[in-house]
């Protein structure tokens, strides 16, 4: 062979070594990467997972809180989605009955309810947690208020009949229900906002809160009323409070589930006869200013100030000292009472 043609040979050889070296240098690099990639992985999913630990569940995301009017007769019992809801206000209205306002954030219910009428008063919680307001019917004081406040409402009586139906184990009027689904539904026909950057009212912590300086209270009696009396029972196992009303057990329509809250805040706020033209003896309520109050969780209560600036603003839920208190990460039970109700700790339910 002549020189030149081994000067070629050689040259296309030592292009060959150089590129399998090439390809063997970056298999290698590909083995390594691909080898430390799981980890890398492992560790990303580790701290994702302590990030949501730490993350409020009762309240998150960018979900529209729903207000839904719920029944409280004895007739209307059991209710359904009461455990589902981050919080419930229950309020006096005629007759000594109270009626429960749930709210509900990012969540899906394939029944809520009974559904019943608006209060106006109830439309001040509605208010203050952005919530689009949703009842079957209402008082001509809460028509004008829903006008007067441009409130993101959803009425039954004036639904297509899609959203609510009425079902058959129950007797009109506690018989009326609805869904997440069809509530949604009818609000993007409404064109509402179905998002939300509003804070909670409530400080909520992901550290248990546990009220060491509190009172015990493991049994609690509110009355409403001589006709509504509710009553919570500690129940240590779960750190939650089972539910009674009339000295009934209340319990979940479908699943028959017991009614647990993990929090419960009281306010005492002065209640009042209205005087109008129907004289059905609809109440009114004073509930702008600084109120005494408790909160209770995990067996134990401490006196509280309740502070309410303006109908639409936050309430402001402060201890003794001033701090606005700290409050569990579940669902909170609000009972709005008579300023002379003689609430009690301590006593049981056999």
């Amino acid at each position: 062979m002549e020189k030149g043609g081994v000067k070629i040979l050689i040259v296309i050889l030592v292009i060959l070594v150089i590129i399998a070296g090439v390809v063997l240098a970056y298999k290698i690099t590909k083995d390594k990467e691909n080898s430390v990639q799981p980890v890398a992985n492992e560790e990303e999913e580790k701290i994702i997972a302590e990030v949501e630990e730490k993350e409020v569940q009762i309240f998150k995301g960018n979900d529209r809180p729903i207000a839904v009017m719920i029944d409280n007769h004895n007739l209307a019992w059991p209710q359904a989605g009461l455990n589902q809801a981050y919080m419930v206000y229950e309020i006096i209205v005629e007759g000594g009955e109270t009626r429960l306002m749930a709210l509900f954030k990012g969540v899906d219910l394939e029944k809520i309810g009974p559904v019943r009428s608006a209060r106006h008063y109830f439309i001040d919680y509605a208010m203050e947690n952005d919530a689009i307001y949703v009842h079957f019917g209402q008082s001509p004081q809460a028509q004008t208020d829903i006008k007067r406040y441009s409130i993101d409402d959803i009425n039954g009586i004036s639904e297509d009949g899609t959203t609510f139906w009425r079902v058959k184990d129950k007797y009109a009027p506690h018989n009326a229900v609805t869904s997440t689904e069809n509530l949604l539904q009818s609000a993007k026909n409404k064109k509402y906002k179905t998002v939300s950057t509003q804070e909670s009212v409530l400080n909520y912590v992901t550290d248990e809160v546990n009220l060491e300086e509190g009172q015990e209270a493991t049994n609690i009696t509110i009355p409403h009323s001589d006709l509504q009396v509710v009553e919570y029972v500690y129940d240590a196992e779960n750190k939650v409070y089972k539910r009674f009303a009339r000295d009934e057990a209340q319990t979940d329509w479908d699943s028959g589930e017991a009614i647990t809250t993990k929090n419960i805040i009281i306010t005492f706020c002065d209640n009042y006869t209205l005087t109008d033209s129907e004289n059905k003896g609809r109440q009114g309520l004073k509930n702008i200013g600084t109120f005494d109050g408790y909160y209770i969780t995990n067996g134990k209560a401490i006196k509280i100030q309740c502070e309410k600036t303006e109908r639409d603003a936050q309430t402001v839920y402060k201890d003794m000292n001033g701090n606005e208190i700290q409050v569990n990460d579940g669902n909170t039970f609000v009972n709005i009472c008579p300023i002379d109700a003689e609430v009690t700790f301590g006593s049981s339910i056999e």
